[in-house]
């Protein structure tokens, strides 16, 4: 099992909408998919529409109150699993800070799924902060994904997030993190920022962007609200063809290795 973290500190740039659909359109593949939402928002859970009143989350297998394996629930796609989340991960910023290699409390909860081999992936939806709980996720995972939104601001987070995955490398705590890649979102060809944005992008991560650009719709916006991926809520869409190009893109990157790139 390979484990994928998308997370941007900027909220507001696709990255749940990222992790759901990245997840759907793998699972559609015949990948077997875990979804492990980590935001105690909960947005993951709820765009997944999931109808499982209180479901288990992270808090147990972290606080050593459940096992991991009992914290999975299962969704109504083939092939894609659930860890939910809910405003229980909050106290989880300063529960984990408290304890002992707390950078590794997450990758500690996960190594049993990587024995069991019931997955391909896991897909951890990080928080919108550098806190606790995203960087115990950098710690856990194998690639870190990027959702980039189509503004300079973004590029102004950007460069943050890579100053911490190198410190993380750099550490010790992980070493064999690599970057899978920067993902270009919320692309309006109608404005010349866009444009602009995906070209300083290119420039500066020319072999870790993706080919693929998610375009700004009002489609994948309204998806979440009805518990539904964009497969569902728009099969034919442009946000459903932007998508299903991505999941195409990660898993040829992945035969091919060109995933492993220490940016």
């Amino acid at each position: 099992m390979k484990i994928l973290a998308v997370a941007n500190q900027k909220g507001g740039v696709g990255k749940t909408t990222t992790s759901v659909n990245l997840a759907a359109g793998l699972a559609a593949h015949g990948q077997r998919i875990l979804l492990v939402d980590l935001d105690p928002q909960g947005n993951a859970t709820s765009a997944l529409g999931a109808e499982i009143e209180n479901p288990p989350t992270l808090y147990g297998p972290l606080t050593g109150g459940a096992d991991i394996l009992s914290s999975i629930s299962p969704t109504r796609m083939k092939n894609l699993s659930l860890i939910a989340a809910n405003l229980d991960l909050a106290g989880l910023e300063i529960e984990v800070a408290r304890m002992e290699n707390h950078l590794q409390q997450i990758r500690h909860t996960l190594q049993p799924l990587r024995e069991n081999d019931a997955f391909d992936f896991a897909i951890l939806d990080c928080p919108p902060s550098l806190g606790i709980l995203m960087t115990n996720a950098l710690v856990a995972a194998d690639q870190l994904l990027v959702p980039v939104q189509c503004e300079y601001y973004a590029l102004e987070g950007l460069g943050k997030l890579m100053f911490v995955m190198g410190q993380i490398r750099d550490s010790g705590a992980n070493p064999a993190l690599v970057l899978s890649g920067l993902l270009m979102t919320m692309f309006d060809r109608r404005t010349n920022l866009s444009d602009a944005v995906v070209r300083d992008v290119r420039d500066h991560f020319q072999e870790v962007l993706f080919n693929t650009v998610i375009p700004r719709t009002v489609r994948l916006s309204e998806a979440p609200s009805f518990g539904r991926t964009i497969f569902e809520h728009d099969p034919r869409g442009a946000g459903a063809e932007a998508y299903t190009k991505l999941t195409k893109e990660f898993l040829e990157r992945q035969k091919a290795g060109l995933s492993f790139v220490n940016a």
